[in-house]
């Protein structure tokens, strides 16, 4: 391992964030034989899937903990190093990523952020469950071919949930939009049952949470990078962020929330990345 003058571990890159991004470019820059180290501070969002069906090369579909095993695997057949640890502080320092947090310091000639976003989710009791059963869902976009002609519960208050709303009756002629407080939510374990305020019921075999999400940007911007109106990170067609050297990957980039759209940014941004090295 090579060190700097104090000591501090030395890479070619680090990667914050394990989901598909961060490991997508983690393999990437491992094939390209550079130094790479990714910092992971606990599960991915992608653990949260129950089963992916628009992942290209899985065509009986997979799961989200069944993606990050194999893609863990892979890269650990490069060598590629992982370390289960929050990264607190990021910070550039003559030409130089400091990264610094309960796993120690380590320093990097270049940075992805594959960080990813934080749901906002209601305060349901089962909720967790009921999303893993794919009771509860986050993506029309990924699943909702396999929500044709179902019971479809939008929840949500403002423009998001009537926006999903319009995109969810191509696939069913059965959806509702109820909103956030207006009554009370259980499960079963193949449906969610909503008791308004006002007296109505209805029962969903699905229901979308249309709540929004918090990008998870907070490093890049102490950085000095800029973001757009919603608050994801703006990156060139390189993947880079307004800050030399400091790239970004996946759903802190962008509102398209999709493995594959993640997968694809993180091969642009390793490849980046390795020839912005090979220049010295």
């Amino acid at each position: 391992m090579t060190s700097t003058k104090g000591g501090v571990d030395l890479y070619d890159a680090v990667i914050i964030g394990a989901g598909p991004a961060g490991l997508t470019a983690g393999i990437y820059l491992a094939r390209f034989r550079r130094r790479v180290l990714i910092l992971s501070a606990g599960p991915s969002r992608a653990s949260w899937i129950p089963r992916s069906h628009n992942t290209p090369g899985f065509p009986n579909g997979v799961g989200g903990p069944e993606l990050l095993r194999r893609l863990t695997e892979q890269a650990a057949q490069f060598g590629l190093e992982i370390r289960e640890a929050r990264a607190e502080r990021l910070k550039l320092a003559d030409g130089l990523f400091e990264l610094s947090g309960a796993g120690g310091v380590v320093q990097a000639r270049t940075a992805l952020l594959a960080t990813g976003v934080v749901d906002r989710l209601p305060d349901i009791e089962g909720l967790e469950a009921a999303i893993r059963r794919s009771v509860v869902r986050m993506c029309p976009i990924c699943d909702a071919f396999e929500a044709i002609d179902a019971r479809i519960g939008v929840m949500g208050d403002g423009d998001l949930a009537q926006r999903e709303a319009a995109f969810l009756k191509d696939y069913s002629d059965r959806v509702s939009v109820v909103g956030e407080g207006a009554g009370g939510i259980s499960f079963t374990d193949t449906a969610a049952h909503w008791a308004g305020r006002d007296g109505t019921e209805q029962t969903f075999d699905h229901l979308y949470l249309a709540l929004g999400c918090k990008s998870q940007s907070a490093l890049a911007l102490a950085c000095g990078a800029k973001t757009d109106d919603d608050g994801n990170l703006v990156v060139d067609d390189h993947q880079m962020t307004s800050v030399e050297g400091l790239y970004a990957a996946g759903d802190v980039v962008r509102g398209l929330n999709q493995i594959a759209v993640a997968t694809g940014e993180a091969a642009v941004a390793a490849t980046a990345m390795h020839n912005r090295l090979r220049k010295g």
